[in-house]
């Protein structure tokens, strides 16, 4: 079953990257902030959901304990969400992606932990593509600044990186708070942990989902919920994806992990095919470099 939930996760976080790209209007200034809160209405009912069905006693005080990384996770989401309105689903979604090596790089900094040969190599792979795709930026992205003018080009292509830095101090912080001995989570054992930490990050998420909808209110932006179905399936996929990720990982995850890194291609080739979008190939070069990389890492981190 593991394998199955493998996949399943694979598939959902890919097909939830493909909608939220498809649902992104590049002229609707708040365009953004709607997907954020759909996103986090259905983890919210998710959240509620596992509180009412799971057996687990849930402590309040973790909403704030584990706020820290809740907001890194939410902000990081709202990075991606800004810049996949103006950037190809198939070059930003790489790019994020790889923030599993800059997590790997914040534990050699500040943990002082060793790594080994090939995982260094495989961060060498990833850099070597970023770099590179960033320097195939220059000519492509001329267009992009054409069509949005410079600063916000410079802005949006910002945005993947900006993802790949944030998410990867949340899941740096995520080191301490879902060890025994170091989390400052309450009312926890080894098998409630995880759970108890996935609920605070949705609820927290439905929270900033209230806030930004009654911001949005105060400003008269219009949220008509029939014509938000393209970011709601992508909620949906992505909280999916969420609970069949934890079943794969827990059945083996030596082999789910690198099939799980290659979400990235997946969200490649949908967006080839559905959206049509079409990158040069200088781009695809260093993208397939990114995506090797990612895998590899993958792969040893799975070992």
């Amino acid at each position: 079953m593991w394998f199955i939930f493998t996949l399943a996760t694979t598939l959902l976080w890919g097909i939830a990257e493909l909608f939220y790209k498809k649902g992104s209007h590049e002229n609707e200034k708040y365009d953004h902030l709607r997907v954020c809160i759909l996103v986090g209405a259905v983890m919210g009912i998710h959240a509620v959901f596992t509180l009412l069905t799971s057996d687990i006693t849930y402590n309040p005080m973790n909403l704030i304990v584990y706020l820290p990384v809740s907001l890194c996770y939410i902000l990081s989401m709202a990075c991606s969400f800004f810049g996949i309105r103006f950037i190809e689903e198939s070059l930003s979604d790489p790019i994020e992606n790889t923030s599993g090596a800059m997590c790997s790089l914040l534990c050699v900094i500040f943990l002082n932990e060793t790594i080994e040969p090939a995982v260094w190599i495989a961060i060498a792979i990833i850099i070597i593509g970023i770099i590179g795709v960033s320097y195939a930026e220059r000519s492509s992205g001329e267009i992009r600044k054409q069509r949005l003018g410079k600063k916000l080009a410079i802005i949006a292509f910002a945005m993947p990186f900006c993802y790949a830095i944030i998410d990867a101090l949340g899941s740096f912080l995520d080191i301490f708070f879902l060890e025994m001995e170091t989390s400052p989570l309450v009312g926890i054992d080894e098998e409630s942990i995880e759970l108890i930490a996935n609920v605070s990050y949705e609820l927290t998420f439905a929270i900033c989902g209230i806030i930004l909808f009654a911001f949005m209110m105060f400003k008269g932006v219009k949220f008509e919920l029939p014509k938000q179905k393209d970011k709601a399936i992508a909620a949906v996929c992505e909280t999916a994806g969420q609970l069949t990720y934890v079943y794969a990982m827990s059945g083996n995850g030596a082999i789910a992990a690198p099939i799980i890194s290659c979400v990235c291609v997946v969200s490649l080739l949908l967006s080839r095919i559905f959206l049509k979008e079409k990158l040069t190939k200088k781009q695809y070069i260093f993208i397939i470099t990114i995506i090797i990389g990612i895998v590899m890492l993958g792969i040893l981190e799975g070992e």
